[in-house]
Parts: C-alpha cells; sequence; structure tokens
C-alpha cells in the first residue's frame, strides 16, 4: 500500500480534474468525484483522504452544501477541506471559511502554489492528529481508572439480570468494530467502546420479579422493563460533562429504537436515531442471541446472522447489518476472546 497522502478531488468538469491530477500525482494518491453525493461517500470510504480538493460551483448540490455535510458528521469533520473555485468574493471566502474549509485555490491552478498550500494543511492536520496521539497517552492512566469504574458500572447492571458482565465487554467492540467500519474517526469509535458498557445500566432501578422473570411479560410488566431506559438516562445524566458521557447517555436513550419506527421509548427511525445507537442496537441484538441466558440457550451464529439479515430495514439499519457480516471473523475472534 502506497504511503503517499490520500488527496480526494471533487469536480464536475473532466479537464479541471485532468489539470489537477498533473499537478498532484507524483506526490500524492488521488481519488476523483464528479459530484457532491460521490464526494460524500468517498470521503467515509476506508482509508479516508487526508485532504479535499472542492470545487464550488456544482449542480444539484455545491461546495458549500458538501462542506457542511463533511463537517458536521464525526467521521468526516476532521478532514481539511480546500475550495477551488474561478473567482470568489470575500463574502464567499467568509461563508467557506465559517463552514470549516482551511483554504482556498483559485483557478486556473498554479502548481508551486496548489502543492505549498495542500503540503501546509496536510502538516497542520498530520499535527493534530499527532497531539491527539500525544494527549491519549498522557491521559492514559487516569483514563484507565475512570474506565474501570465506569465498566464496574455497567457490569453491575449485567450482573443483576444473571449475566456474568462479559456481555458489556463483547457489545463494546462488536460496536468498536462497526463504528470504524462505518466511518467514524478512531477517536470517536474509542469513545463508543468505552460508553456502550453501559447501555442498560438503567436495568439497576428494574424490579427483580421483572427483571428475572423467565417466562414471558405482561403488558404491565413490559412497560416497567422499558422504564430501565429513562433510569439510564437518569443516572448517566448526572455526570453528562464529557464527550463520554453524553455518548453513553446517546447510547442507552437510543440501543432500543428501531429502523421502522417500531421501538422504544421515543419511536423515532431511520436517520433520526443517532448512530450509535443504531450501532449499539445490532452488537446488543447480536451477543444476547449468542450468549446463554437462564431462560434460554444460546443460538449458533448462523442462526443469529440469519435474524439480523431478516431484520434489516425494519429493526436494523441496513448498512449497519451489512458491515457487521462484512467484519464477522473480527466479532467471533471478539467472541471466543472474551468467553462467558
Amino acid at each position: 500500500m502506497s504511503d503517499k497522502p490520500i488527496v480526494l478531488l471533487v469536480d464536475d468538469t473532466p479537464g479541471n480534474l485532468d489539470v489537477l491530477i498533473g499537478v498532484l500525482n507524483r506526490h500524492y494518491q488521488t481519488r476523483i468525484a464528479i459530484n457532491g453525493p460521490l464526494a460524500i461517500k468517498l470521503a467515509q470510504m476506508q482509508p479516508q483522504p487526508d485532504i479535499i480538493l472542492l470545487d464550488i460551483m456544482m449542480p444539484d448540490m455545491d461546495g458549500y452544501q458538501v462542506c457542511e455535510i463533511l463537517k458536521s458528521n464525526p467521521a468526516t469533520s476532521q478532514i481539511p477541506i480546500i475550495f477551488v473555485t474561478a473567482k470568489i468574493s470575500p463574502e464567499d471566502e467568509i461563508k467557506g471559511l465559517e463552514l470549516g474549509a482551511a483554504d482556498y485555490l483559485t483557478k486556473p491552478i498554479t502548481p508551486a502554489i496548489a502543492q505549498q498550500r495542500i503540503k501546509t494543511q496536510l502538516s497542520l492536520y498530520d499535527q493534530k492528529r499527532s497531539l491527539y496521539e500525544k494527549v491519549l497517552e498522557q491521559t492514559k492512566e487516569i483514563n484507565h481508572s475512570k474506565l474501570e469504574t465506569i465498566h464496574s458500572l455497567g457490569r453491575a447492571a449485567e450482573y443483576k439480570d444473571n449475566e456474568t458482565g462479559m456481555h458489556v465487554m463483547r457489545m463494546s467492540r462488536y460496536c468498536h468494530v462497526l463504528a470504524l467500519a462505518v466511518g467514524m474517526s478512531q477517536e470517536d469509535a474509542d469513545t463508543l467502546r468505552d460508553a456502550a458498557p453501559m447501555h442498560d445500566v438503567g436495568k439497576i432501578g428494574i424490579p427483580d420479579s421483572v427483571l428475572l422473570k423467565p417466562g414471558k411479560l405482561d403488558r404491565e410488566e413490559w412497560s416497567t422493563m422499558q422504564t430501565h431506559v429513562e433510569i439510564g438516562v437518569s443516572i448517566l445524566g448526572q455526570y453528562s460533562d464529557s464527550k463520554l458521557m453524553l455518548m453513553a447517555i446517546d447510547v442507552a436513550q437510543n440501543h432500543h429504537e428501531k429502523w421502522d419506527g417500531s421501538g422504544y421509548p421515543k419511536g423515532i427511525k431511520e436517520q433520526e436515531i443517532p448512530i450509535t445507537g443504531r450501532i449499539a442496537a445490532v452488537a446488543d441484538v447480536f451477543d444476547a442471541l449468542t450468549s446463554e441466558r437462564p431462560y434460554k440457550e444460546a443460538w449458533p451464529v448462523e442462526k443469529a446472522v440469519n435474524l439480523l439479515t431478516e431484520e434489516r430495514g425494519k429493526h436494523f439499519d441496513p448498512q449497519i447489518v451489512d458491515l457487521f457480516i462484512e467484519n464477522l471473523d473480527e466479532m467471533l475472534d471478539i467472541k471466543s476472546q472474551f468467553k462467558d
């Protein structure tokens, strides 16, 4: 695999793309998008581009709209964007910078200027990523202590539910794999992995007569069981001063929502459900199905995967199901590593 930085070139005019490729091919890998929707898709592909050169004047979806969408998505928000345009007014330039663009290049392209500005933005991006790694290392010991407390809180709920506590370890790691596969940044995927063990912490507040009932719950008992979401959000909300706890609240609040809107507690559907909730839903159900419980035997993996496929587009986000199956070997390694 080449170690050259990846530049995503976005322009609806083939001639403009040819010029940019000629300028950049020696020092960079290039990806090509001829419209906004394709650019958004390619920006999320792994490995992600290190920088995006984005034309402003495109039909249907212009460069400003593409920039706004990319900057609003945690998976692509940190990728530097340089607008490429024939002419620009001060007002338009301010608009682009407010949307999160890093710089501008004017057409016709001057190769030396383009090379230097791309080099500068890549250097700044590398510094930012390096700083994240350093901060991560420097706070590792502190974070370890915090995470041990958090994981203990998550395991407490599972023990109350007659589980060993390994469920939250497996489920959180399934979430991590899916988060990276769907295009979340390493930082956000790591945060989801650490937040996911708290998804069912609200079970602590459910009476044992309901939580441990071996048979099917009646309507009143099921209503009581559903309140574990509200209880969990209430518990976690007392500590919602960090990105980690805010993501934990998102997961606790939304992992029982369903793609078709038939879930709870809000009955929201499709993209209304935060991506963290959609990921956690698939990870949680797969592990529940393939784990032994006092009231059931563990399902074979094939049967559990078949159910995910059947519920694709109903209970689950179709894309998340597809990514889970694509990464099934890694999921099974996790399952084997964290046995009950």
